[in-house]
């Protein structure tokens, strides 16, 4: 089969925010060849989501989570035989319009460079960084993100941006490239989600109201003073508020003497992670997120929840300037003055139009390369 597009894929975010234009590409019967790179586990995500399973996979995939766990020198050494894999399989590919990879993670980056021009002299097809021109200013927050996307937008030919701001942010570094502001794909994801959650049943995860916590920055996991200082903002969390331990986050706690601190934290309520159905249900009935990921300053947008982003600096700027997502900065008393402004019955969220657009995104995707 002759394919007109190759969608490199390597881990589950990446799925989660790529899966709605590969459901539109099977829709309108446009054949794509899916490269899974073996980052991640992708599980049992491609058919919970109705897209095909990898037609390659380049590493077998890890048994664990994720292959690094933070270990940086590991993930570059990995990246340099996927740089040679990715490129030997695109050339096996015959009559290639596009190559598509999606966010800031290690696999987007060495994927942009392996179907480059510079890689690739004389290739036909255009590579396209889906989810181009976030930028946080800030190399170390967060790393490697910050530099992955960077890379990514430099060695691609299409950037597709989220916002604005991301369209403002390319024309500045990038030039005259080929530019489209087409919005978030999140915004088909999380319909997806919920449409999925329904079928399932799902039910809240508490009748009071609750909060939900992720920690599993790099940056913040491997310091013990930045550990020190989140568990200390956790005291002004007066609901039960549930946290959604990572294994890795998990290591660094108990290897920071912190576990026990934080099981004595009275309103935390420690669980293992939750499928993203169920984790994207949640997060639409619960009255408060704390966060210090990227795509959950994203859904709170949707949701229109308050948002606390336990980080220094954060690329998803866009809602910050709305009046219920808040920076920490890992500031403990200014972040619990803010959670307990979030938490009183009387606040208010103040009308915004969501940077990332309408439902519908992966569908002008399609039309774009089409």
């Amino acid at each position: 089969m002759r394919y007109k597009i190759a969608i490199i894929i390597g881990t589950r975010a990446e799925l989660i925010k790529t899966f709605p234009v590969m459901l539109e590409l099977q829709r309108k019967n446009i054949p794509y060849y899916f490269i899974h790179t073996g980052q991640h586990s992708l599980g049992d995500f491609c058919e919970l989501f109705g897209v095909k399973r990898p037609d390659k996979t380049l590493y077998e995939e890890p048994k664990k989570s994720s292959r690094f766990h933070s270990k940086v020198g590991k993930a570059i050494f990995w990246n340099l035989g996927l740089l040679l894999k990715i490129k030997k399989e695109l050339k096996k590919l015959k009559g290639l319009k596009y190559v598509m990879y999606h966010g800031d993670t290690m696999t987007t980056a060495t994927a942009a460079m392996a179907s480059s021009k510079i890689a690739n002299p004389g290739k036909k097809y255009k590579n396209v960084h889906l989810e181009a021109g976030l930028r946080s200013e800030n190399l170390r927050e967060p790393f490697p993100e910050e530099i992955a996307r960077k890379i990514a937008d430099s060695f691609s030919d299409i950037l597709l941006t989220v916002s604005e701001r991301g369209c403002k942010n390319m024309k500045r570094y990038e030039g005259k490239k080929n530019i489209c502001l087409v919005g978030n794909t999140i915004m088909d994801s999380v319909d997806n989600a919920l449409k999925i959650a329904k079928k399932r049943k799902i039910k809240p995860i508490s009748k009071e109201r609750f909060a939900l916590i992720t920690v599993h920055r790099h940056e913040n996991i491997k310091n013990k003073k930045r550990l020190e200082k989140i568990l200390k903002i956790f005291e002004a969390l007066s609901i039960p508020s549930y946290f959604a331990m990572h294994d890795n986050t998990k290591a660094k706690l108990v290897k920071h003497g912190l576990w026990n601190k934080l099981k004595s934290l009275k309103n935390i309520k420690i669980i293992k992670p939750l499928d993203y159905i169920n984790f994207i249900y949640q997060m639409s009935k619960c009255s408060l997120i704390v966060c210090d990921g990227g795509s959950m300053q994203e859904e709170s947008l949707i949701f229109k929840k308050p948002c606390i982003v336990l980080r220094k600096a954060t690329e998803r700027q866009e809602g910050l300037d709305t009046n219920f997502q808040f920076l920490s900065e890992l500031k403990i008393k200014d972040t619990q003055e803010k959670i307990k402004e979030y938490l009183d019955k009387g606040f208010k969220i103040k009308k915004f139009k969501n940077p990332y657009g309408k439902k519908g995104v992966s569908k002008k995707i399609v039309e774009i390369l089409k």
